[in-house]
């Protein structure tokens, strides 16, 4: 068993647990903080710093995998979606590796959701490409292409009617205007019909916490692309980050 830690951090929470590589299952119990407000530097990482330590022994020497909801380059956050602009060209994995003690992996959180589904979840072994969506404060979004990641792709930010995408059609939009289903779904039909003429995927993939109840809504779709429900729900992000962190010969090891 190949164990690493996963840290998913978001606009509003901040996930984390120990994950067993090889089967892509956690290995403790999963612990949340809420993302502190005005979601500073200095703060999301004294937060995530204590959200590591509270894994336990277990999670000491551990490879760190950790997400964020930005376009990351080179280790730096190139944006800022949902926390403070001073994230804007951070070294932000320095920043973290310097807190932690500890080399990690840096990744955009929706890239982070999208590997773990095409290693452990529904676009494992799809031909072509796949595109997963995460529906939560935001919209991320996540290119698979036979499997390989194609990263920081930013449909959140795609203009439809000359806005956001993820200012019309976001989980935390439906939530502020109390939308039902059915007047949520008129929005999403718009952005998935848009992506789905631009980049025509062989399948949608949706994620994020609001997937649980993917009964409700993606139903409502009407599409060429089949949609389904990520696999990994919303622990896709920690398993992402987590299997990331791990080099490929001891992931690959970890698997058979």
């Amino acid at each position: 068993m190949t164990l690493a830690v996963g840290i998913d951090i978001g606009g509003t929470g901040i996930k984390g647990a120990l994950v067993d590589v090889g089967s892509g299952e956690l290995a403790s119990a999963r612990a949340k903080v809420d993302t502190p407000s005005g979601g500073r530097p200095a703060d999301i990482v004294k937060a995530v710093v204590g959200l590591v330590e509270g894994l336990g022994a277990e999670a000491s020497g551990a490879p760190i995998g950790v997400t964020f909801p930005a376009i990351v380059r080179h280790g730096r956050t190139m944006s800022a979606a949902n926390v403070s602009k001073e994230w804007i060209g951070l070294d932000a994995e320095a920043l973290f590796e310097r807190a932690l003690g500890a080399d990690i992996r840096f990744v955009n959180d929706a890239d982070a959701a999208g590997y773990a589904e095409a290693r452990y979840g529904a676009a494992r072994d799809v031909a072509g490409l796949v595109i997963l969506t995460t529906l939560g404060t935001g919209i991320g979004s996540a290119f698979l292409h036979d499997g390989v990641l194609i990263p920081n792709s930013e449909l959140g930010h795609l203009e439809i009617g000359g806005k956001d995408a993820e200012r019309r059609a976001s989980n935390a939009v439906r939530e502020r205007r109390k939308w039902s289903w059915k007047r949520w779904a008129k929005e999403l039909q718009r952005f998935y019909t848009t992506v789905e003429f631009l980049f025509s995927p062989e399948l949608f993939i949706v994620g994020g916490g609001v997937s649980k109840s993917h009964e409700e809504f993606l139903p409502l779709l009407r599409l060429g692309t089949p949609i389904v429900p990520a696999a990994q729900r919303n622990n896709a992000g920690i398993l992402g980050a987590a299997a990331l962190a791990v080099p490929d010969g001891a992931r690959d090891g970890a698997q058979e």
